[in-house]
């Protein structure tokens, strides 16, 4: 009972809208990787990550999408990726030297992560993407949060076979960027197979499972993260030039965003 209190009241801690020092000097910024947070969380929520990373030479930043009392978690994962995309965006127009990016994403993070690298031409500025317990193919649970979906349209959007999800999984991914998704079986929240991606073969798109005992022991237990450290190297490298599987397409131009999703972050 003690365990599952911790675990729950985690949830409470991480939903508070604390403010978060900037540590990054993205001026002497070889490694960058950007953390997003999941549902009704903040990024104090990534504090330990971050820290490991920064332990590791990787210079770290992250977005706040809003806490449980800020609207902007409300909005949708497709509204989310495009402030991402204009936060990333202003932050190379800063810095035009800045190297390619890593983007790890806990949970919904991760969809909005896959959103702004696939659909909105973050495929250009990113160099891997790293997911923790993503449901990339939806969940159940969505189900049984789907009171608050009017308050957190991101809930409806990760139901298993939803609209938002069909349309995200349309085409290949870009060839350009490897994504790569960490999954637990012990996993309560995303349920396997939910976090699993059609790998079709390619070394680029890799599923690997990893020991986590709940949800957000994605973000904080050891064994995780030597795994997630060992990813991220890999894809620190040079990917290896095929000829062949011409099928996949490289880093397209970026989409226009929803009308709806502009309008809403003009507000």
């Amino acid at each position: 009972m003690r365990r599952q209190f911790r675990y729950l009241s985690g949830y409470l801690r991480a939903g508070r809208a604390e403010p978060v020092k900037r540590l990054t000097d993205f001026g002497q910024c070889r490694r960058p990787v950007l953390l997003l947070h999941g549902l009704f969380s903040t990024r104090r929520s990534l504090d330990v990550l971050e820290r490991r990373l920064r332990r590791d030479g990787y210079c770290v930043f992250s977005l706040n999408f809003g806490g449980i009392a800020q609207s902007l978690d409300g909005r949708g994962i497709e509204q989310l990726a495009e402030f991402v995309r204009r936060k990333v965006d202003r932050l190379y127009e800063r810095n035009p030297g800045l190297a390619p990016l890593t983007i790890i994403g806990h949970s919904k993070g991760g969809l909005v992560g896959c959103y702004y690298v696939k659909k909105l031409g973050g495929c250009s500025r990113t160099r891997a993407i790293l997911t923790l317990g993503t449901p990339h193919r939806g969940t159940a649970a969505a189900y049984v949060a789907l009171p608050l979906g009017r308050i957190a349209r991101s809930i409806l959007q990760m139901r298993p076979s939803s609209r938002f999800l069909r349309e995200l999984n349309e085409g290949p991914w870009p060839s350009g960027v490897r994504l790569v998704s960490l999954y637990s079986m012990q996993d309560r929240v995303v349920r396997f197979p939910s976090p699993l991606i059609e790998t079709r073969d390619l070394a680029c798109l890799r599923n690997v499972a990893v020991e986590a005992r709940g949800h957000r022991e994605f973000l904080y237990r050891k064994r995780v993260y030597d795994v997630l450290l060992t990813e991220l190297r890999m894809g620190e490298e040079p990917a290896p030039v095929t000829i062949r599987k011409p099928r996949v397409p490289l880093c397209s131009a970026p989409q226009a965003a929803p009308a709806h999703a502009i309008e809403a972050l003009g507000r």
